[in-house]
């Protein structure tokens, strides 16, 4: 099992089924945030924040909540430093993608992501959460921007 695994949305467009579901992560060096769009694809719900303990049951996790929610594709963001040059945290993230790959044939897409926490954390605070459930939710309304992005992009291909 082998996934595809690519920085073109055109190529990972071309390689989904019809009339699914697509996930978007935000993935971190402690937890995972994970939004899932409609069938649709055209909006991204944040569904769930995955706390990281080691990959194998990361990745556990996360499958088993993708299987549940009939995912066809996985949008991960890419946390490009603000020139647009990769740093260590998107070879992590690259990494991460790789092992997903060997467990998965789901294909795998990046989706730059330089200000989806900034715009998460702004809509939080526009929607007037208290200091705590920010916290609690900021990674997977991060994913959500991250997904709802890519699914715009998708939209206009």
């Amino acid at each position: 099992m082998s996934a595809l695994i690519t920085d073109d949305i055109a190529e990972f467009n071309a390689s989904l089924p019809p009339m699914s579901a697509l996930a978007g992560l935000d993935f971190g060096d402690k937890t995972i945030g994970v939004a899932i769009s409609d069938r649709l694809r055209s909006v991204a719900t944040p569904t769930e924040t995955i706390r990281r303990k080691k990959f194998t049951l990361d990745a556990e996790a996360l499958l088993k909540l993708l299987t549940a929610r009939e995912v066809s594709g996985i949008v991960m963001g890419l946390p490009r430093n603000m020139d647009g040059s990769e740093g260590p945290r998107c070879q992590k993230t690259r990494a991460f993608a790789r092992n997903l790959g060997q467990l998965t044939d789901l294909p795998i897409t990046f989706w730059d992501e330089r200000l989806s926490s900034v715009a998460a954390d702004r809509a939080m605070l526009e929607a007037d959460m208290s200091r705590a459930k920010r916290a609690d939710k900021i990674d997977q309304v991060a994913a959500g921007v991250i997904l709802q992005g890519a699914l715009d992009r998708l939209r206009n291909l």
